[in-house]
């Protein structure tokens, strides 16, 4: 069994196949690069000398994928717009909220009224011990649609702020009677006006304008058409300061800067307070004709709101009566 075990090639008496000299030939005169050849590879031999190309990384092999032609609708949207439109869910919500809330609100004031035989006088804030009662009921949230809440609120706080200039135009003609006797009449005529324009003001502008946006009447917005232009045209008076009428305009505060340094800045202080007003009157009376407008109000509806509003007077009705019976009895008399 050791002589089939050992390697025949060991023999030296056998010769190496590999040496053999026709093998050796093929092998020089073959062409370059055969010795790196290898059958089992798709790469070409290289020419001697020549180093190999660094082989390409290999591919692995994956299932074949169907693109679509067309892209997926995005069901999802970007996260941007979902936060806007969270928030605006979100806004929409507190004010439906604080809607209800308004209108649960004034379900129970009106509850509290009916319960109370009738609404209570509340304007002017005065306290209860006081020798005066209130003459008006005012609340903006309960008489007032929600639309026009805010039109009438800043015309409150304009008739607030006519108040304080008036005030102010007090202080400024007494601070230029002081430096200046000759200004009596600018001082007392400056007082008139704080103490007349003050109520007439809310009276006479501001109360129809309350009651046109409770009532939607025609007649009541006519009459704040026509008396907050006569009003505009006073503040227009004031605004220019004409010496003599009680007013520290834009000529007293200069004529009041030659004699004392102070009183003039006060004055013209003043002075920019009337031109504020002015301004900002102009700019609401646009803005209540624009709303106006949108109401449906008319000249006709307003007479026939008047038509009706004095034939249902009680006194219109019995001095009505009162004279027909004494044109009926002057005619019997006639008669007889």
């Amino acid at each position: 069994m050791s002589d089939f075990d050992s390697n025949p090639f060991a023999d030296p008496d056998l010769s190496n196949p590999f040496q053999d000299s026709s093998v050796t030939q093929v092998r020089q005169t073959g062409p370059p690069g055969l010795e790196e050849y290898n059958p089992f590879t798709d790469a070409k031999p290289m020419p001697a000398g020549m180093a190999p190309k660094t082989a390409a990384p290999t591919i692995s092999a994956q299932p074949a994928i169907m693109k679509p032609t067309e892209e997926p609708p995005a069901y999802s949207q970007p996260q941007s717009q979902q936060t806007r439109a969270a928030a605006e869910l979100l806004r929409r919500q507190e004010e439906l909220e604080r809607k209800a809330a308004e209108l649960d609100r004034r379900e129970r004031e009106m509850q509290s009224i009916s319960a109370s035989g009738g609404r209570k006088n509340n304007w002017p804030p005065l306290p209860e011990n006081f020798p005066m009662a209130p003459c008006f009921y005012h609340d903006i949230t309960v008489d007032i649609p929600v639309e026009f809440q805010k039109t009438v609120k800043i015309m409150y706080y304009l008739w607030m702020f006519h108040t304080v200039t008036l005030l102010a135009n007090m202080i400024g003609c007494l601070a230029w009677f002081c430096v200046e006797s000759s200004r009596g009449v600018d001082f007392g005529l400056s007082i008139l006006w704080f103490m007349l324009f003050t109520p007439c003001s809310f009276v006479c502008w501001y109360r129809p304008l309350y009651g046109a946006f409770r009532s939607d009447s025609s007649f009541r917005f006519f009459i704040f058409f026509f008396v907050y232009i006569c009003q505009f045209g006073i503040y227009v008076l004031q605004c220019i300061g004409i010496t003599g009428w009680g007013a520290s305009g834009w000529i007293s505060a200069l004529t009041g800067l030659n004699h004392s340094i102070p009183v003039g800045i006060i004055m013209i202080l003043i002075a920019a307070l009337f031109t504020s007003l002015a301004v900002m009157s102009l700019i609401m009376f646009k803005k209540v004709h624009a709303m106006y407008r949108t109401t449906g109000a008319s000249f006709e509806k307003a007479q026939q709101e008047f038509a009706t509003g004095v034939m249902s007077n009680k006194t219109v009705q019995t001095a009505t009566a009162n004279a027909a019976s004494r044109a009926a009895q002057g005619t019997l008399k006639e008669q007889i």
